[in-house]
């Protein structure tokens, strides 16, 4: 069961974590930042493989874990743009630019990997 958001453990030596209840970046876990779990308070990809919980198990996260989980994560947001000095205005607007070409960067990205 999920009990509280948190931003877990930052393991030094960026071992993969799936499941648990402990480490930032893991996969497939409850309550830490990563990927794939469920009730954790924003996504955080340390580059390992996901792990992914089903969609049932995340329709069951309780109401107010949710609500706990999108208050950290907007603290968290308001608190990197604060240290990258962008304003929600900019943040927004980087949003909308970026958004709109985001496919061809994608795209572009994946003939330069094939290049490499």
């Amino acid at each position: 069961d999920v009990s509280s958001p948190k931003h877990g453990k930052v393991d030094p030596d960026n071992v993969p974590h799936v499941g648990g209840n402990m480490w930032a970046g893991g996969t497939g876990g409850r309550d830490t930042a990563g990927l794939g779990g469920k009730g954790g308070p924003y996504r955080l990809d340390a580059g390992h493989r996901v792990y992914q919980v089903s969609q049932a198990e995340k329709d069951a996260v309780p109401e107010e874990v949710k609500r706990a989980a999108r208050e950290m994560a907007e603290k968290a947001f308001k608190q990197r743009l604060k240290e990258i000095r962008m304003s929600e205005y900019d943040a927004s607007t980087y949003e909308r630019f970026s958004g709109a070409v985001r496919r061809q960067v994608q795209s572009l990205r994946i003939i330069l990997d094939n290049l490499q």
